[in-house]
């Protein structure tokens, strides 16, 4: 059983809603991940969602994208940011990671090599936007041998099929994009997200996270209605990418502490 899973069987008996937190690795600065990455599990993450910086975030908009540049510039790789979840893992061996990132960095580094350094640095989880499941079969086998969840996102557009297709290849839980956009947009219609989510449940047993467009406790909140995870990325880098490095942990753990008490009431 993966962390993952283990985590989201807790809390289901529990009756609780995990926070998924998004910070970008390297940003803003390499020295900064590790120690913010613990100060959002302080404050209330349950798992953590750590971008891999990318030149091209297709899926991202403005304010991811300013974040993986941020990164790129201090020459954060694809390796840097698996020896970050080496380095979080010495103090932290429970709390799930899921790598969220694009292709070219894995296909530079080799899947099976990616995997198997992925899983002993104790990634949990990876999401590669642009791979989508239709040709996912292999990639998605390889991360289950080596217990690493390959997690796959659904649309407001997703057809009937693709629900189907995500729900037998992935595991961990599935990421449902509350909006047809980029990250960070804020056209959030949460009585369309809330309609939209019995019809994925109908077709998986997986836990199901809703991101993109939740930008605070009452939206957060009120998704969680739902969703057995929130997922807040944007909202949260916009807070970090405003104040000097020293205060950056604590403006995290500021930001974070009342979403966690908003999923808890």
């Amino acid at each position: 059983m993966s962390r993952i899973e283990a985590r989201f069987g807790s809390f289901r008996a529990q009756r609780r809603k995990a926070l998924i937190l998004f910070v970008t690795a390297g940003d803003p600065d390499p020295a900064l991940t590790v120690p913010l990455l613990h100060g959002l599990v302080e404050a209330g993450a349950d798992i953590l969602e750590l971008g891999v910086p990318f030149s091209d975030p297709m899926a991202d908009g403005p304010v991811i994208q300013r974040a993986s540049e941020r990164a790129l510039a201090k020459g954060v790789s694809l390796r840097d940011v698996l020896e970050m979840v080496r380095s979080f893992r010495q103090r932290d061996g429970t709390t799930p990671i899921v790598l969220m990132g694009y292709a070219n960095p894995i296909e530079a580094m080799g899947a099976e090599r990616f995997i198997a350094a992925a899983a002993a640095a104790g990634v949990d989880g990876v999401i590669v936007v642009d791979y989508p499941p239709e040709e996912c079969e292999s990639f998605a086998a390889l991360a289950k041998r080596h217990g690493i969840d390959p997690i796959f996102l659904l649309a407001p557009t997703s057809t009937g099929a693709r629900v189907e297709e995500v729900a037998r290849l992935g595991s961990g839980f599935i990421y449902y994009v509350s909006l047809k956009g980029v990250t960070g947009a804020g056209h959030l219609d949460v009585d369309a997200v809330l309609a939209r989510l019995p019809q994925i449940r109908a077709a998986t047993s997986l836990p199901i996270g809703v991101g993109f467009g939740i930008r605070d406790a009452d939206s957060a909140r009120r998704i969680a209605g739902q969703a057995d995870a929130v997922v807040i990325a944007s909202r949260l880098i916009e807070e970090l990418e405003s104040v000097p490095a020293a205060q950056v942990v604590e403006r995290a753990r500021a930001f974070v502490r009342p979403i966690r008490e908003a999923l808890d009431r």
